[in-house]
């Protein structure tokens, strides 16, 4: 058993379904969620930007005696997650896409599609190892740039956030898939728009469920499972914004300390707190 926290980062808003989902799959655990809200979104970023980003952000957890770091976004897990984990050895490092490949390889469809940000399209990484475990399967990827920055807002569920996904997934590329791989910690949060969309002709596949159950598995395979009752949750982001505190609200529905840190100055004091 451990009672160290579990340190979780994307870029915003979109590793929190992560969180959520863990939370429900594993209640006891403590965990420190770092939102990289001041270079939001990676997906427009270059790879060493992300790199970088994505070190500073596990080396920070790392320091905070995380038991484990899940790299809660697709950009950074399809472009630093070979890099981080070179990098950092003494605890496990856990990516976003790994799991999904093993669910997919389980029912290989005829045709799979892939919808995430530029830079997780960019790094092939899904067709790449989907390719390995289906091979007849065909795989068709679609750059989806909007999408994030849409949800990061708060524009989902709603009029602004249809006409964009409908503008999408009508795509030709995407005709006559048989499952959609929704490659980015944020489309969770749209899941039911996009599965509305194809009238459930079709499996949407998004990460948060697939993840938390395959953490469970690791964990226990560890023996770092917390039955310890005393957990806490501390949130932490390098700029505040409005929509990362309602959202985190949104899903934890209990009274939250936000606090803003930027790990990228000399001096990485806390700059603000924010109770929710």
């Amino acid at each position: 058993m451990s009672t160290d926290p579990i340190g979780i980062f994307d870029s915003g808003i979109g590793g929190l379904t992560i969180a959520y989902a863990l939370k429900s799959k594993l209640p006891n655990e403590s965990f420190i969620y770092f939102g990289d809200t001041k270079h939001l979104p990676y997906g427009e970023k270059s790879e060493e930007a992300i790199k970088y980003y994505s070190l500073q952000i596990a080396k920070f957890l790392e320091q905070k005696r995380c038991k484990a770091i899940i790299i809660a976004c697709n950009s950074s897990s399809s472009v630093a997650f070979k890099y981080i984990s070179q990098h950092i050895t003494s605890i496990p490092i856990y990516n976003v896409i790994d799991p999904i490949i093993d669910i997919v390889s389980q029912d290989c469809s005829k045709k799979i599609g892939v919808i995430g940000t530029k830079a997780t399209i960019k790094s092939n990484v899904y067709p790449q190892k989907i390719s390995e475990c289906c091979k007849q399967t065909k795989i068709v990827s679609l750059e989806t740039p909007l999408l994030a920055p849409m949800i990061e807002e708060g524009f989902f569920n709603q009029e602004i956030s249809i006409v964009i996904i409908k503008n999408y997934l009508e795509n030709k590329c995407l005709e006559n898939i048989d499952s959609l791989i929704l490659a980015c910690t944020h489309y969770p949060l749209i899941k039911e728009e996009v599965i509305k969309f194809y009238n459930n002709r079709i499996k949407v596949i998004d990460s948060a469920e697939i993840i938390s159950e395959y953490i469970m598995k690791e964990f226990k395979k560890l023996n770092i499972i917390n039955t310890n009752k005393n957990y806490s949750h501390h949130f932490i982001i390098s700029n505040y914004t409005k929509s990362f505190e309602k959202s985190a609200f949104m899903f934890f529905k209990e009274n939250i300390k936000l606090e803003e840190i930027d790990i990228w100055k000399s001096n990485s004091l806390y700059q603000k707190k924010y109770i929710v």
